[in-house]
């Protein structure tokens, strides 16, 4: 049984999980971009960042015994609503974790009054394109800050 809990930016568990998806990004994509131009570099860290002052909330996905073991962010992009940093643990995966998540976003999209939520994710992440998928979310064009400095990226939005 998975229950959902909104939380600060700044809450410990959302902070350890995000460091976990941190490391396995890297293990899909590789911690370093060799020769690539450092501004390139500098861009996408950019674009990757999120600014807690545009953070609406966090959510959790609490497992039965109380530990965390998934997280999503929801956040402002100009007008857009934005879902970030969606992560469950390996051991909580295929239990319906990232599905409550994605309910709880779309709840909070409605409560703040966006037409849709947004989202982008990574062509070595198959595992995220299939749930959106099975989730309803549609493909749009990659948007911005991704277009130039991730053209890996697959983007998604959902009409609320």
């Amino acid at each position: 049984m998975i229950t959902i809990e909104r939380v600060s930016w700044d809450d410990p568990r959302g902070v350890v999980l995000r460091a976990r998806m941190d490391d396995e990004m890297h293990e899909r994509y590789g911690s370093s971009n060799g020769d690539e131009d450092p501004a390139i570099s500098a861009e996408r860290n950019r674009a990757l960042a999120v600014d807690p002052s545009t953070v609406i909330t966090s959510v959790l996905a609490i497992d039965e015994s109380g530990e965390a073991v998934g997280h999503i962010a929801i956040r402002r992009l100009g007008d857009e609503v934005e879902l970030k940093r969606l992560i469950v643990l390996t051991s909580a995966r295929g239990k319906g974790a990232a599905t409550a998540l994605l309910d709880e976003c779309e709840r909070v999209g409605r409560e703040v009054g966006a037409a849709r939520l947004i989202l982008q994710t990574g062509d070595k992440q198959p595992d995220a394109v299939a749930l959106y998928e099975k989730t309803g979310w549609d493909r749009i064009p990659v948007y911005e800050p991704y277009i130039a400095t991730m053209p890996w990226s697959f983007c998604f939005e959902k009409a609320l």
